[in-house]
């Protein structure tokens, strides 16, 4: 596969998207006063932009990717974005029970990636 455009552009653009998405939906839980409209039309603004990155990633990688791999690689980016920022935003802590979790969605990860079973 290799470094080229196709195989780390999209990879990049995910990282971008989810970071825009993971603010889009969680970024008002600090903000419990807010009306819920308001806070429903600014995280659309936000996603606006998550859409800009999405899509080109996924039009990209489609080139290199099968879509079962994009939509992995955006699941793993996504839970990675998320746990960032429950812990360094939201101030919350990640337990053994999180770490297990995603240690087994690495692992379904790491099955689409490996290709057919024999």
């Amino acid at each position: 596969m290799g470094f080229n455009l196709p195989t780390l552009a999209p990879i990049g653009l995910l990282v971008a998207s989810n970071i825009f998405m993971t603010f889009a939906w969680y970024w008002h839980l600090k903000f419990h006063g807010a009306a819920l409209w308001m806070v429903v039309l600014i995280s659309w603004g936000i996603a606006f932009f998550e859409y800009w990155l999405a899509i080109p990633a996924n039009r990209i990688g489609y080139q290199v990717y099968s879509a079962a791999e994009l939509k992995t690689i955006q699941e793993v980016i996504s839970l990675t974005a998320f746990a960032l920022f429950a812990v360094f935003y939201l101030g919350e802590k990640l337990t053994l029970n999180h770490a297990l979790g995603f240690a087994l969605i690495g692992l379904g990860a790491f099955f689409i990636f490996k290709g057919p079973l024999k």
